[in-house]
């Protein structure tokens, strides 16, 4: 240790291991940027989001230290940090990427909104050397569309003088205005933790509640929620808990929204479910394109352990940039510090997840309801929806509407109903023709059905799905053909690589929906449904589905 290989390997000093030798400096500044952050394999991706953060990219002498001190192989650590998208490493030899980051959302509904002229814009009036122009997926900002990121500042109905100007604040990411821990506990906040903690509400009466109530896992899944507390329950502990803050579904953003304006009612449910199933611990795994969210949740759930009210720790996790983490078993890979790669099943995570425990995972909608539902009822929950589809949903809708956001609305509305009760009908110079339900995994259905209820169930038969309630709607100006190979292009490059019919699949998906051969097409989305390892990519092929089955014109 101590010595630094040789440039050229015939003069390299053969008394050393090969490879890359550590050096001494490399290892000096590496424990000054993480400071006291633990050296434990789990701690991995918090370690590399700590070295970018000071030095501005990931050295191939800092991984180099890094590995050394956390006990890896140095291929370990190069593996981890090339799998995720935020994460810039610089090999020798290579220029350091310009000291400022402007992302540029190419989404759907943001590449509806103009997005490709305001990219082009960009680089042609931008100094490469001093800044870095990126079209990146989906940043949750859909109904700010187009959305742009400049460094850590969001910018909502980017232009082209907005984002000048937000790289003025460019390091800092503007927190907007939310309920603090001492205004939640003014509005009850908290009172149900407490009534759970004394024994007043027991673990068997609060799952029957969830259960009556109808409330089911709102990332995507369905999976009811008093269902799912029974089970992990039934495990033998030490039992763990994880929250998935990584909604990267394009058109989705409404967790955000939650997080940003309310984030104790997470909190608290997160707290709740906690106790009920007997976790010992919460991990939250919040995504990377959330500064903002980060910054509240680091402030409240540090006021929470100051004011003695953190009766389970909870550890606040950082995502880098990859969808595929969205996906609860990839997820739980990454918060082990390690690639995003989802896991065969069974067992599942609710007998062996986290660390290889029982773990109860839920997004940040569903436990957002909870603290409501066990304080009004099971029967004040449920008759908020219509008839047979159960409660309240928080819909991300965006696209050609006039008022696109988060929509608060009763399970099983319909798009029609959604669209002209509560996003002032479409946008002024359009007309409806088509929607996705559900985000890009969800499908493209044509206005003609645009009258089914949106909820778990309804759309599966017609090969769709409502998965996180994330609705875009199309226009007359809008080809669903282009929507297709947007969600494509999307799939393709957030494919994790792990499994050939998706990684293969997408990227063959997008070459024929720009030359198309429909009978290939079916044939490889079928394909891509049977054998693919998670939902990536058995549900990548819907929207081509679609096409093929409902715009037919559109392959002419």
């Amino acid at each position: 240790m101590g010595k630094t290989r040789p440039m050229d390997d015939k003069t390299r000093d053969h008394s050393l291991p090969k490879g890359r030798q550590v050096e001494d400096a490399a290892l000096a500044e590496v424990a000054m940027m993480l400071g006291d952050l633990p050296r434990r394999r789990d701690m991995l991706i918090e370690a590399l989001h700590a070295i970018q953060d000071q030095a501005g990219f990931l050295a191939a002498r800092h991984l180099a230290a890094l590995a050394e001190m956390f006990r890896l192989s140095q291929a370990e650590v190069y593996e981890v940090a090339s799998f995720y998208h935020h994460f810039d490493i610089v090999k020798e030899g290579e220029r350091a990427p310009a000291p400022l980051t402007i992302r540029i959302c190419d989404g759907l509904s943001c590449e509806m909104a103009g997005a490709g002229g305001l990219l082009d814009r960009l680089r042609d009036t931008t100094d490469a050397t001093r800044v870095r122009i990126m079209n990146v997926p989906c940043i949750g900002r859909c109904d700010k569309a187009p959305a742009a990121q400049v460094g850590k500042r969001a910018v909502d109905n980017a232009s082209l003088e907005r984002i000048i100007e937000a790289t003025l604040d460019a390091h800092e990411p503007a927190v907007p205005d939310y309920e603090t821990l001492e205004a939640y506990r003014s509005v009850q906040g908290y009172q149900i933790l407490a009534r759970v903690r004394s024994g007043e509400l027991d673990a068997a009466a609060a799952i029957e509640i969830m259960s009556d109530a109808g409330l089911r896992g709102l990332g995507g899944a369905g999976f009811p929620a008093g269902r799912k507390w029974q089970i992990v329950r039934s495990f033998d502990g030490p039992r763990l808990m994880t929250v998935n803050a990584d909604e990267g579904e394009p058109g989705t953003f409404k967790d955000r929204f939650w997080l940003e304006s309310s984030p104790h009612r997470m909190l608290e449910g997160a707290l709740i479910a906690a106790h009920v199933v007997g976790c010992a611990r919460i991990y939250i795994y919040l995504r990377d394109e959330y500064p903002a969210a980060r910054m509240i949740l680091t402030h409240e759930i540090a006021a929470l352990e100051e004011a003695g009210m953190l009766s389970i720790p909870i550890e606040l996790r950082r995502g880098a940039g990859a969808y595929i983490c969205g996906e609860e078993s990839a997820m739980i890979e990454s918060m082990e510090g390690k690639r995003g790669l989802p896991r065969h099943r069974p067992p599942y995570i609710a007998e062996k997840g986290l660390f290889g425990r029982p773990t109860l995972n839920h997004n940040v909608e569903t436990l957002s309801w909870v603290p409501d539902i066990l304080r009004n009822g099971a029967r004040w929950f449920a008759e908020q929806g219509q008839k047979d589809h159960p409660g309240l949903r928080s819909y991300s809708v965006s696209g050609r509407v006039a008022k696109p956001g988060v929509v608060l609305a009763p399970a099983g509305i319909t798009v029609t109903q959604l669209i002209e009760n509560f996003c002032g009908g479409m946008a002024q110079g359009h007309e409806f023709k088509a929607f996705l339900p559900g985000g890009a995994s969800g499908g493209i259905f044509p206005a003609s059905m645009a009258d089914m209820a949106l909820d778990f169930g309804t759309f599966e038969p017609h090969g769709g799905f409502v998965g996180s309630h994330a609705l875009v709607v199309l226009s007359q100006h809008d080809s669903v053909r282009a929507a297709a190979l947007n969600t494509m292009r999307f799939f393709a490059h957030e494919s994790c690589g792990q499994c050939t019919p998706c990684r293969a699949g997408t990227e063959r998906l997008v070459q024929l929906l720009q030359q198309p051969d429909r009978p290939l097409m079916e044939e490889l989305v079928q394909v891509m449904a049977d054998a693919s390892i998670c939902g990536l990519g058995q549900a990548a092929g819907n929207c081509v589905t679609h096409l093929i089955r409902y715009f037919p014109e559109e392959l002419a």
